[in-house]
C-alpha cells in the first residue's frame, strides 16, 4: 500500500502556488477530494480557536471552534453544489498530543454539519509503515494529489504535485482500504478524547501550518 509514492514525479509548489493550484483544480469538477491526514503536531497562526488553544484557554478554544461552525457548513454546501465529495482520514497516535485533543474538537463540528470523517489508530498500520508513515496527502478525483511539505525550520512550506494518473489511482486505493477500516468519528471521540483533561501546553511544536 503506497509502495510508489516515494518514488514519483512531482513538482514542487510554493504555499502561494499549492493553494491558488488546489483552489483552480478544485473548482474544475473533480468529483471528490480525499485527505489523508498523519501529523500530530502542527501550529495555526491566525485560527483563533487554535491560538487560544495555543495560549492555554481551553474553553475560550472550544467555544471559538464552534463559531466556525456556519462557515463549515457553507464549506460543505459548496462542495455539494458542485457535486464534490469530501473524505477525511485522521491518524491518531497514543497517547493524543495536545494539538491532536485540540483538532478533535474542531474536527467534530465539522462532522456534525455532514462531514465525511474517520479516525485510524496508528497501531493498526504499524505493518503498513514499516519503513515509512503513510503520506499526507490531499487528492483531487483522478487529476492531481499534493504532498504537503515542511522547511527545515518546520514551517509549511508548500507541496509537492502529482499527476501521474496511475500513482494517483494507486493512492486513492491505498485512501479507499484505510478508510473503510477507519472508525466512525463519534464512537472514537467519545471513547478515546471526550474523557481527557484538558491539555497543557508547555511550548509549542514546529510551526506547521494548515487550513481547517
Amino acid at each position: 500500500m503506497f509502495d510508489s509514492f516515494p518514488d514519483g514525479a512531482s513538482e514542487r509548489l510554493d504555499r502561494l502556488a499549492y493553494h491558488a493550484d488546489l483552489g483552480r483544480v478544485y473548482n474544475s469538477g473533480v468529483g471528490f477530494l480525499n485527505k489523508l491526514e498523519r501529523g500530530q503536531h502542527f501550529q495555526e497562526r491566525g485560527f483563533a480557536s487554535w491560538e487560544a488553544f495555543a495560549a492555554g484557554d481551553w474553553e475560550r478554544a472550544l467555544a471559538l471552534a464552534d463559531e466556525r461552525r456556519e462557515d463549515y457548513a457553507q464549506e460543505l454546501r459548496r462542495a455539494s453544489q458542485s457535486g464534490v465529495r469530501h473524505r477525511r482520514l485522521r491518524v491518531v497516535e497514543f497517547p493524543v498530543t495536545p494539538y491532536v485533543q485540540w483538532e478533535m474538537f474542531v474536527l467534530r463540528v465539522r462532522v456534525d454539519l455532514g462531514d465525511d470523517i474517520k479516525v485510524m489508530d496508528a497501531r493498526d498500520i504499524s505493518n503498513i509503515e514499516r519503513s515509512r508513515p503513510v503520506p499526507e496527502v490531499v487528492i483531487l478525483g483522478d487529476a492531481v494529489m499534493y504532498e504537503v511539505v515542511y522547511d527545515e525550520d518546520g514551517n509549511a512550506a508548500g507541496a509537492n504535485r502529482y499527476t501521474d494518473r496511475s500513482l494517483i489511482r494507486e493512492t486513492n486505493v491505498g485512501f479507499d482500504g484505510l478508510y473503510e477500516r477507519g472508525e466512525e468519528f463519534h464512537a472514537f471521540f467519545d471513547r478515546e478524547i471526550a474523557r481527557l483533561a484538558p491539555p497543557r501546553v508547555s511550548g509549542a511544536p514546529a510551526d506547521l501550518r494548515r487550513s481547517r
